[in-house]
């Protein structure tokens, strides 16, 4: 048992699962006798869920992180050498890169029913641009062990020692020594001066070539709005026609059902005057038909006399 092969294994795990898992690992180094070993293991730290995430995103999808990682050693050369175009295209192709890969680790920790919040997903996504940015932030990521995530404040090298669980050997950034007064240590001076000048230098044009594709996206995302507000202008216009129709004709309507109630009134009252005429002819005709009934039968009974 080896503490990187553990640290492999406990870093792919959720945050909920590492504490259990550490403490079996621990009990087996210490059965086996590798007392230090398993000091070592009971002193990884649990990870964050945002470093969970990244470390999950590592070995699910290596290939594009490695690909990020690349597009990052892009864009230091492109600095260097002053290359304006390559280092704005380059600068898109890690917005874009950056982007898609927080989406995909929020869809990836989603599936694996352990859905993250914003604050996380801007996390991940802060570790992601750290990777780009600078080399050795880079590597800690690539290497799965995180145990925090990453920033990059644009400023000279990333500082990943605290958010790993374990760096590969080799890996470390070398010490520097304190400067004494050699000739030898004022020319070491002036060189981390000139490389801290580059680094700055280095770090101003990626803003600039970021806040130009920033300025060029919101400019074409201003121009998809005006061109929406106007046609939502059009369509309002549209409906208040519609809506001007629309009452013309309920006017219309109005007038013609006024004039209907109208007309129902008046044949309500012929239908009441006719009804009154036809009652009163039924009267007379009953009165008659009773007359002509008994002088019918006193008729009758005067013949049978004579």
């Amino acid at each position: 048992m080896r503490l990187s092969g553990v640290a492999d294994e406990l870093y792919g795990l959720p945050p909920d699962e590492f504490i259990a898992a550490r403490d079996v690992r621990r009990k087996e180094a210490r059965a086996d006798g590798e007392r230090e070993l398993a000091e070592a293991i009971g002193r990884l730290r649990k990870p964050s869920t945002a470093a969970w995430v990244v470390n999950t995103l590592v070995r699910r999808e290596p290939d594009e992180l490695r690909q990020l990682v690349a597009l990052g050693t892009e864009l230091r050369g492109a600095q260097r050498e002053l290359e304006g175009e390559q280092l704005k295209e380059l600068t898109r192709q890690r917005r874009g890169v950056v982007t898609a890969l927080t989406r995909q680790a929020r869809s990836l920790a989603h599936e694996l029913g352990r859905p993250v919040s914003d604050s996380v997903a801007a996390q991940v996504q802060d570790t992601l641009r750290a990777a780009v940015a600078d080399e050795e932030a880079g590597r800690a990521t690539l290497s799965g062990l995180l145990t925090t995530p990453l920033s990059y404040s644009g400023v000279g090298r990333a500082d990943v020692r605290g958010a790993l669980a374990a760096v590969p050997r080799g890996e470390e950034r070398p010490a520097t020594g304190a400067g004494g007064g050699t000739g030898d240590d004022r020319a070491a001076t002036g060189d981390r001066r000139r490389r801290a000048a580059q680094d700055q230098l280095a770090s101003a044009r990626e803003e600039l070539a970021e806040a130009e594709a920033a300025a060029a996206e919101a400019e074409g995302e201003a121009e998809r709005e005006r061109e929406e507000l106007a046609g939502l202008g059009t369509r309002r216009d549209e409906v208040r026609a519609r809506i001007g129709d629309l009452e013309e004709e309920l006017r219309r309507a109005e007038k013609e059902s006024g004039e209907l109630t109208a007309e129902l009134r008046k044949g309500q009252r012929r239908r009441d005057a006719a009804e009154r005429r036809a009652h009163r002819a039924s009267t007379v005709r009953d009165r008659a038909r009773s007359r002509v009934d008994r002088l019918g039968q006193a008729a009758t009974g005067r013949s049978a006399e004579g």
